[in-house]
């Protein structure tokens, strides 16, 4: 387990970066849970940097990971130059290099990175139709700009991470080998999840046979990966971990799966979950606004069928996490990966019961 490090230590992390300002505070900052942030201040209590604790036992190749952001961070910041925006280190995550020139240091126990600081910022947690909205045009934006990225250019960071044949080949094998013995207890659930496989992996069969293409994705789009102004417009889009080819289905995908849930990821009253229409609307009408210039007119047909897909894919990760004995997932009790299952699955039904409604709304760009 990582152990927090004195004041003095953090500044003398911040020293190893090229940066010049007399920072002489670092405290905890934000909610995210897979790497550690602080915020750098100088004495006037004015924020300068961000510091992050990379967590490099899921990022394991964190040279490919630093090189991945320092590509879209530059890619972006010359797309904004182009179009005349001013107040740009605003607008895209800048960070800055280390004494060797690489954009991360280690000090023997852990990676580190340091950005700017954003002033004039805020994120949202809780979701609305016009912050769905901002948050499609943000992210469909965001995929916009780098749509001319050459492939093979930025690596996987975590390989196959929406990769659905790979996803039922890690359950197949979960439920064969039963370590918990638990796999008789989920026989509904397993065949639900055999009776979808076939289409859930046509993305994968699309791309095989030359009809769908990788693109450079976020992978996790949460309307708090947006940064707003202090007047509601958005900034820019940040947590770029996960930024790496994949299909474009993934993106839209999880935000409905996440943004457009009546319930919670883990809700154990089901009747409190569907999708809220509404809500897919709007960002599905923001997210096209921006992106539908590169989008082929099958990448459009299926956007939906993105939402159903990653829904799946989440069912599918949280039992085989279950059957597996909880060795992926944070629990707070025995059954919280089964009830995770019941929740993605009950929302992949509402998915499911409201295809016709979203292929129709899809139409309009078409």
């Amino acid at each position: 387990m990582y152990m927090m490090k004195t004041n003095e230590q953090y500044l003398q992390i911040l020293k190893q970066f090229q940066q010049d300002d007399a920072i002489v505070s670092v405290e905890p900052f934000g909610n995210g849970h897979i790497n550690d942030t602080l915020k750098a201040s100088t004495a006037g209590g004015e924020a300068k940097y961000i510091l992050q604790r990379i967590n490099h036992h899921i990022f394991t190749n964190v040279d490919m990971l630093q090189q991945n952001i320092h590509i879209v961070t530059s890619h972006i910041r010359n797309k904004l130059e182009a179009r005349g925006e001013t107040d740009i280190d605003r607008k895209v995550l800048t960070f800055l290099p280390a004494g060797d020139g690489k954009y991360y240091y280690s000090d023997g126990e852990s990676y580190w990175r340091v950005c700017l600081f954003i002033p004039r910022s805020r994120s949202y947690e809780a979701i609305t139709p016009e912050l769905s909205y901002q948050a499609g045009r943000a992210f469909g934006d965001f995929q916009s700009m780098l749509s001319d990225i050459p492939e093979g250019k930025l690596g996987e960071t975590i390989p196959d991470f929406h990769n659905m044949e790979f996803r039922l080949r890690q359950f197949h094998d979960a439920l064969k080998a039963d370590a918990a013995g638990r796999a008789r207890e989920v026989k509904d659930l397993t065949e639900e999840i055999e009776k979808r496989a076939k289409a859930m992996c046509i993305q994968e069969e699309l791309y095989r046979a030359g009809k769908l293409k990788k693109r450079i994705n976020h992978c996790d789009t949460k309307v708090n990966n947006v940064m707003f102004d202090e007047d509601g417009k958005v900034l820019c889009v940040i947590d770029l971990d996960t930024v790496m080819p994949g299909f474009v289905l993934s993106d839209i995908g999880d935000f409905i799966r996440t943004g457009a849930n009546t319930g919670a990821e883990d809700e154990e009253d089901l009747s409190k979950v569907s999708v809220n229409m509404e809500l897919f609307e709007a960002y599905t009408q923001g997210y096209m606004e921006t992106a539908c210039s590169f989008l082929t007119p099958l990448e459009i047909s299926l956007l939906p069928y993105g939402g159903r897909l990653l829904t799946y894919m989440q069912t599918v990760r949280f039992l085989t996490d279950y059957l597996n004995g909880d060795t992926y997932y944070k629990t707070h009790h025995p059954k919280h990966n089964l009830q995770r299952t019941q929740a993605q699955f009950r929302l992949l039904q509402s998915l499911e019961a409201h295809t016709g409604e979203m292929d129709t709304f899809i139409k309009k760009w078409l």
